[in-house]
C-alpha cells in the first residue's frame, strides 16, 4: 500500500520561548507555591521576558545571492530570512535554551530552510557545502542537549533544516508489520495515521506531540512503553539518509550478515553525518485492553529491586515506573494530597496493554506484592497517563516564578543503582550549594531492562547568580560524577553539543577516532551539524 498525506502544518505552533502550544500553559498550582519556600527559601521573581517583536537579533549573515540560491534550489517559499522564524529555530527546550530565549539579545540561525522531500534536501546539502554554509536539521524542535544551538563552526552562516514538510505515511505493508514515515512525522501524526488502520508505533516520550520520527531516530529515544514496546531504535527496521556525498538507504531484510550493520550508526547520530529522511518502523495492532495500578514501597530501594524482579521474571508490563520519595512528594502536592505528601514512601506506575493485559497484571502483582509493595488502585496510574505529556509546561511556570528547573538522565547496572543514584544526587547538591543555591532533587525509573535501568533526575533550585553559568558548573560536576560512578553520559536525550566533551570518557578513543573517520567521509566539509556529538573535527574546511 503506498499512501502519502500529512503535511505537519496542522500541528499546534511550538511555543517560541517555552514548551508546546501556548493555549496549554499553566499556573503553578497553588499547594506547589506554598512548598517551595519549604523546599528553596525565597526566590526573587525575574523580570517579565520580552515579546518576540522586541529581540533583537544579528543580520542574517547570508548574501542576497545566497538567498537566490537557496530559493532556486528548494522553492522561494521554503526559505525564511525574517527575525520571528529564525529565533522560532535558535535552539532545544532545555532550560538553558528557554533562558537564553528570555534574553532581549539573541542568537538564532541565518535562515530557515524548508525542503519538501529527500531530493531538496539533498540539494540543499550539496548548495550549503558549496557556499560554506552549515546545517543544523531541525525536526520538532524538542533537544535538550544543545542540539540545535545555531553553531555555525567554521563556516560563515549557519541554516536551520526544518524537516516539517516531509510528514506523512509513504508505505505500510500490514502483512509483515511495517510501516515507513517520513522523518518530519510528528508523533501524533504517525499515530493518527497509523490507527485508520488499526495500528500504532506505541512510541510515546514525554515530548510525543511535538518530537518526530526521524527525530526519535536521531536521538535514539526511548518512550514511556518502553518496557513493553522497547526503546525506538529496537523497532527501526530501515532508514533513507542524505548526506553530503551520497544518499544511503539501508535495511535491506529483517536480519542481516552482510558486514557491520550500517543502519544502527545514523541511530543516534543527531545529524552529524546526514538527514534522516525517511524511516522504516514495526508496527502492531492498536490495543484494546489497557489496565492501570499503582503501588506504593516504603522506599526507592525496595521499589528498584521489585521493578528488578519484574523485568527478570519477565512479567510483561508494558509502562512501569517508580518515583522515589521525594518525586513521589512532590506529585502527591501537585495535585493537593498535601497529607499524604508528607508521609515517606515511594511509588509505582504500572500500565498493561493487549490481549492478556490481565494475566500480565497478576504476574506483576504477584511479584510485587512478594517485593513489599501495597496496590493502591487504579486512580494515580490513570493521573499519571493523562498527564504524561503536560509535566514540561510546569517547568515553564516555576521559571516565570524564578525556580531554576531541569531534568538530567543516566542509567547502569541494577547493581550499581543505588549507588549511582547517591552519587549524582550528591552532586546535584554540593553543586548547587557551591553556587550559594538551596536544591532540592528528585529522581524516577521509567525505563528498565533484564541488567539494569535508566534514572531521570528533576532539580529545583532557587539561584541567587546568573543560572547559566551556575548551571554550567554544576551540570560539568554531575557528568564528572555519572562517569565515574559506572553510568552513561545519556540514556535517552542524546549528546548533543552539552555531553559531546564527555563522549571521548565513553566510548574511548578509539571510538571517537571511528565516528571522526565516518564524519570525515560523509561530511568532509564538516557542514553537518558543527560541534555535536563530536568536538574539534578537522575538516577541509579547517584545514
Amino acid at each position: 500500500m503506498e499512501q502519502r498525506n500529512g503535511s505537519g502544518a496542522d500541528r499546534p505552533e511550538m511555543r517560541w520561548n517555552g514548551w508546546g502550544d501556548p493555549s496549554r500553559a499553566k499556573d503553578l498550582p497553588l499547594a506547589v507555591r506554598g512548598l517551595l519556600p519549604l523546599l528553596l527559601g525565597r526566590v526573587r521573581r525575574p523580570p517579565q521576558p520580552p515579546a518576540l517583536e522586541d529581540v533583537r537579533v544579528r543580520p542574517s549573515r547570508l548574501t542576497a545571492d545566497d538567498v537566490a540560491a537557496l530559493e532556486d534550489s528548494v522553492g522561494a517559499d521554503a526559505v525564511d530570512v525574517s527575525t520571528a522564524g529564525r529565533l522560532r529555530h535558535a535552539g532545544g527546550r532545555s532550560t538553558p535554551d528557554l533562558l537564553r530565549r528570555r534574553a532581549l539579545e539573541q542568537d538564532a540561525p541565518d535562515a530557515v530552510v524548508s525542503p519538501a522531500d529527500h531530493d531538496a534536501v539533498r540539494a540543499c546539502l550539496a548548495l550549503a557545502g558549496e557556499r560554506g554554509l552549515a546545517v543544523i536539521p531541525f525536526g520538532g524542535g524538542t533537544s535538550v542537549v544543545g542540539a540545535l544551538d545555531p553553531e555555525p563552526g567554521p563556516h560563515r552562516a549557519v541554516l536551520s533544516l526544518d524537516l516539517r514538510r516531509l510528514s506523512g505515511l509513504l508505505h505500510l505493508d500490514t502483512l509483515s508489520g511495517e510501516a515507513t514515515l517520513a522523518a518530519g512525522t510528528t508523533g501524533p501524526d504517525a499515530e493518527a495515521q497509523l490507527s485508520a488502520h488499526g495500528l500504532e508505533l506505541g512510541h510515546f516520550p514525554q515530548s510525543f506531540r511535538y518530537a518526530t520520527i526521524g527525530g526519535f531516530a536521531a536521538a535514539r529515544s526511548s518512550g514511556q512503553n518502553s518496557a513493553g514496546n522497547g526503546r525506538f531504535e529496537a523497532m527501526v527496521t530501515g532508514i533513507r539518509v542524505a548526506t553530503p556525498t551520497g544518499d544511503l538507504d539501508l535495511g535491506r531484510a529483517p536480519g542481516s550478515a552482510a558486514g557491520p550493520d550500517l543502519l544502527r550508526l545514523f541511530l543516534g547520530s543527531e545529524g552529524i553525518f546526514g538527514v534522516i529522511t525517511e524511516v522504516r518502523v514495526r508496527v502492531h495492532p492498536v490495543p484494546t485492553v489497557r489496565i492501570f495500578e499503582s503501588w506504593t514501597f516504603p522506599d526507592f530501594a525496595g521499589g528498584a529491586d521489585a521493578l528488578r524482579r519484574v523485568v527478570q521474571q519477565g512479567a510483561g508490563p508494558t509502562v512501569i515506573r517508580l518515583s522515589d520519595e521525594a518525586e513521589t512528594a512532590v506529585s502527591l502536592a501537585q495535585v493537593g494530597r498535601i497529607g499524604k505528601a508528607l508521609a515517606k514512601g515511594a511509588s509505582v506506575v504500572t500500565v498493561f496493554e493487549g490481549d492478556e493485559a490481565a494475566a500480565r497484571r497478576d504476574r506483576t502483582a504477584a511479584i510485587l506484592a512478594a517485593a513489599g509493595g501495597r496496590s493502591a488502585g487504579t486512580g494515580d496510574a490513570e493521573e499519571w497517563a493523562a498527564g504524561r505529556f503536560d509535566g514540561p509546561y510546569l517547568r515553564d511556570a516555576l521559571l516565570d516564578a524564578g525556580v531554576f528547573c531541569e531534568t538530567l538522565e543516566t542509567a547502569t547496572t541494577w547493581s550499581n543503582l543505588r549507588t549511582l543514584k547517591e552519587a549524582v544526587e550528591g552532586a546535584l547538591r554540593d553543586g548547587f550549594d557551591a553556587v550559594d543555591a538551596r536544591s532540592y532533587v528528585m529522581c524516577h525509573v521509567s525505563h528498565v531492562y533484564p541488567t539494569g535501568a535508566s534514572l531521570y533526575f528533576t532539580v529545583l533550585a532557587g539561584l541567587r547568580r546568573e543560572p547559566l553559568g551556575a548551571w554550567a558548573e554544576v551540570k560539568g560536576r554531575v557528568n564528572d560524577t555519572i562517569l565515574a560512578n559506572g553510568g552513561t553520559i545519556s540514556h535517552h536525550h542524546a549528546v548533543g553539543r552539552d555531553h559531546a566533551p564527555w563522549l571521548a570518557q565513553e566510548i574511548g578513543e578509539t571510538g571517537v577516532r571511528i565516528l571522526t573517520a565516518v564524519k570525515r567521509e560523509l561530511d568532509p566539509r564538516g557542514i553537518m551539524n558543527p560541534g555535536a556529538v563530536l568536538v574539534d573535527v578537522p575538516t577541509r574546511a579547517t584545514v
